[in-house]
């Protein structure tokens, strides 16, 4: 009967992922084209206390290739403690941007228990153009960004778009961990897209017209879940018009931002990333979450039943075989397109630690708040 269940879960698991994985190879990258710029973006970028980060941000926009005259950036100030607006007016000045004010400093006026979504909302009230794209302060953004947005939206004409994010490349194991569970993030998020069944995105990487926004009312409704800037406006633009959502698969749109530097961070991180799963409204979401919370149950429940002898050995090499190879196949996918293949080397240690890990921040999002930002937030 164990055993039966086990091989259950393990099949689903393993076709559900299968799908994802049919799903990626689906979603063609986009190249560029060369075309004329003719879209004009408001870039968005929230930040509290990331001084640390905000040189090699600002440095990525000096270097964006877009016109000047077609972009304004306004970083919103959320009640940072350190000397970030300091680094901020230092770097202005310097600028190739400063005769056309296209960067602006603006204080986050905070109305609701998400201060990123209060962030984004107050600084879409001083947008010029329509097209909002948001990113975060410990990003870099690639040279041809702004390009790569521009001609998707002259191709598409979409609504929304959903862009890549990476990591920086990895130094330690941690770093290694992290971006193999980030690469699967977002080669599931890619391949929702081409099953046409969006599930995902990330708030940094995240763009869509400023009119629809405001049609669809913002964050009204969710603006008291703390995360989920992204996610949740994600399933209001699909309500509206799923086929005007979509997905920008271009090495050149994709902004590289930093793993956290200890374990007890990642937790946090994750811990508010699951925040906000119970209220997303989008079925697959919870059903492909749910299915592999089982892959990873049933991988811990079969070492327990092999080092008490309760399972055959021979089954449970065989199934572990199955989940550890569907998502190698995955992870290799996304890794080959965000450039990261050498990540993989790092695929088997991190796959037997893996299902402790994700187990859990499940089972610590039921009971336990968390932290971010030096804030704490409760469940």
């Amino acid at each position: 009967m164990i055993a039966t269940s086990l091989i259950i879960i393990i099949v689903f698991y393993l076709f559900t992922i299968a799908v994802l994985v049919i799903g990626f190879d689906k979603v063609k990258d986009f190249n560029l084209r060369d075309l004329q710029s003719k879209n004009k973006f408001t870039v968005i970028i929230p930040f509290r206390n990331e001084a640390e980060n905000l040189r090699e941000l600002l440095s990525s926009i000096y270097r964006l290739n877009y016109p000047i005259t077609h972009f304004e950036i306004i970083l919103v100030n959320d009640e940072s403690q350190d000397n970030s607006i300091e680094i901020i007016n230092t770097f202005i000045p310097k600028s190739n941007l400063k005769n056309s004010a296209s960067i602006t400093v603006i204080d986050n006026l905070r109305r609701t228990n998400s201060p990123k979504k209060d962030a984004i909302s107050s600084a879409i009230k001083k947008a010029k153009y329509d097209w909002i794209i948001t990113t975060d302060a410990d990003c870099v953004l690639p040279k041809y960004w702004l390009d790569a947005f521009d001609e998707f939206i002259q191709s598409n004409n979409p609504i929304c778009i959903v862009a890549p994010v990476r990591y920086q490349n990895p130094n330690t194991f941690l770093d290694r961990f992290q971006t193999l569970d980030f690469l699967s993030l977002q080669g599931a998020t890619i391949g929702g897209f081409g099953i046409k069944e969006p599930f995902l995105a990330n708030g940094a990487n995240f763009g869509y017209k400023r009119c629809v926004f405001l049609e669809i009312n913002g964050f009204t409704g969710n603006e008291n879940i703390a995360s989920g800037d992204d996610i949740f406006l994600l399933e209001k633009f699909k309500k509206l018009n799923i086929k005007e959502v979509s997905y920008l698969k271009s090495d050149l749109a994709t902004v590289t931002t930093k793993p956290v530097c200890n374990f007890e961070s990642l937790i946090q991180q994750r811990l508010r990333w699951a925040s906000k799963t119970s209220h997303n409204p989008n079925w697959f979401s919870k059903f492909l979450g749910l299915i592999v919370f089982l892959g990873n149950f049933a991988c811990i429940l079969m070492f327990l039943l092999m080092l008490f002898q309760i399972l055959n050995v021979r089954t449970a090499v065989a199934l572990l075989v199955i989940k550890f190879g569907v998502d190698f196949l995955l992870l290799f996918k996304t890794s080959r397109f965000f450039k990261q293949e050498s990540v993989l080397l790092s695929f088997l240690s991190s796959s037997i630690l893996y299902p402790l890990f994700s187990v859990a921040v499940v089972l610590l999002s039921f009971f336990n708040s968390f932290e971010w930002k030096d804030r704490g937030f409760k469940k």
